[in-house]
């Protein structure tokens, strides 16, 4: 049965290894040609990149050494007891869809793989998942509000479009956090509050109806913590190793598995304002609406080390009509800096790459990197406690109840 306190003790080991181990590690990435510079710091040094493969490993390890102990009443004890096939099926397949991911993700920060390809990756990965649940749950039914019932009644079967959301859910959370990333600490911090928030949510919900579901949550989130907080403690300010996008991709999978799951795949997108909000607002480059750089990250300040917004300059002329629009709408009300130049006697057009990462430095100014880290992180937890203002106080006011 699964035990809250042995898989604590074994997530807390998992971070203690993890911190050691990524040091070890850390001159193989960079024999191996797996590093970056640092474009925000002068100093030039080599930084170990795709480090996430670590955690991602001892992660994987200790949920394999769960398994035997989690089990170990129907393996060990009573043989007469009923073995939960379908719950096991499902844990099978959240390690199937989380090792894959790993993998894709490491592959990508080896081979420098397309936005396309990163898009079909985690489709891909999903698909195991998706299958278990289709076999073993088939739940795709949404609570309608109260003000709804009256048309539509308490619920509403989605059928094949919830699955398509599940999908969807799957490729937004394994890209979301890594287009909110270039700056130390950010893409690991965000991801290890994001993943506190779940395991809060879990915890509060185990004396509820749905307590299987949350503990099964609880059984990769906790180890996920403790990996990441190792993580952490090497990727902060100034960062000795790079996550990569092995880190990203690994998590947004393992958010994605947990929730969809866990049944809660709703509460999880809560949990995810910033980066929605990052979201929407890189959508016009993303979409190559307006012409996006490789690179989005803030530029970098040798004399002062601080870092200010990064902006693409190209001729106006060249710019879509929906991107000219974009550019007008978004700077008249204060959310883009747009200036209108000469550049080699052509009329162009320079503004703010589209992150909330370089619209916090277009509103207060140059700052150090780690403050900026820190003001972004600030607003992951207030929209954590955001979340669950409206997971609870307003679930009631919309539905009547709240159901865990």
């Amino acid at each position: 049965m699964f035990s809250l306190e042995v898989t604590t003790a074994l997530s807390i080991g998992a971070g203690i290894v993890t911190y050691h181990l990524i040091p070890k590690f850390s001159h193989m990435f960079i024999k191996a040609n797996l590093y970056g510079i640092d474009l925000n710091k002068s100093s030039g040094a080599k930084v170990p990149e795709a480090t996430g493969v670590v955690t991602g490993c001892v992660f994987l390890m200790v949920t394999f050494l769960m398994i035997p102990l989690t089990y170990s009443d129907y393996l060990f004890q009573d043989r007469n007891m009923k073995f939960p096939h379908e719950e096991f099926v499902q844990l099978i397949a959240a390690l199937l869809s989380m090792t894959c991911m790993l993998l894709l993700g490491f592959a990508d920060d080896v081979l420098d793989l397309r936005w396309r390809h990163k898009l079909l990756l985690p489709s891909m990965a999903s698909l195991p998942m998706l299958m278990v649940y289709y076999v073993t749950e088939n739940r795709t039914e949404i609570v309608v509000p109260l003000l709804l019932r009256g048309f539509l009644g308490t619920s509403v079967q989605l059928g094949f479009l919830y699955y398509v959301y599940m999908g969807l859910l799957a490729v937004f959370a394994t890209n979301a956090i890594n287009i909110l990333a270039g700056i130390n600490g950010l893409e690991v911090g965000q991801s290890l509050i994001i993943a506190v928030s779940v395991m809060v949510f879990n915890l509060t919900s185990l004396s509820g109806l749905s307590r299987s579901y949350h503990e099964f949550s609880l059984y990769f989130i906790l180890p996920y913590i403790g990996t990441t907080t190792a993580l952490l403690a090497h990727n902060w300010y100034p960062s000795k190793v790079f996550a990569g996008d092995t880190f990203c991709y690994f998590s947004g999978m393992t958010f994605a598995v947990v929730s969809i799951l866990g049944h809660f795949s709703k509460t999880l997108l809560l949990f995810f304002i910033p980066q929605i909000l990052n979201f929407l607002y890189s959508l016009p480059q993303l979409f190559h609406i307006l012409p996006c750089p490789r690179h989005r990250l803030p530029k970098y300040i040798k004399e002062d080390d601080k870092v200010t917004m990064s902006t693409t300059c190209v001729p106006w002329m060249e710019v879509k009509p929906l991107g000219k629009l974009i550019v007008n709408i978004l700077s008249k009300f204060g959310f883009l800096y747009m200036e209108r130049k000469l550049e080699n006697g052509v009329d162009s057009v320079v503004y703010n790459n589209l992150t909330i990462i370089n619209l916090i430095l277009k509103f207060h100014g140059p700052m150090h990197e780690q403050s900026l880290t820190l003001v972004l992180l600030v607003i992951q937890f207030i929209c954590s406690i955001i979340a669950f203002m409206v997971r609870y106080p307003l679930a009631h006011a919309l539905f009547g109840e709240i159901v865990v």
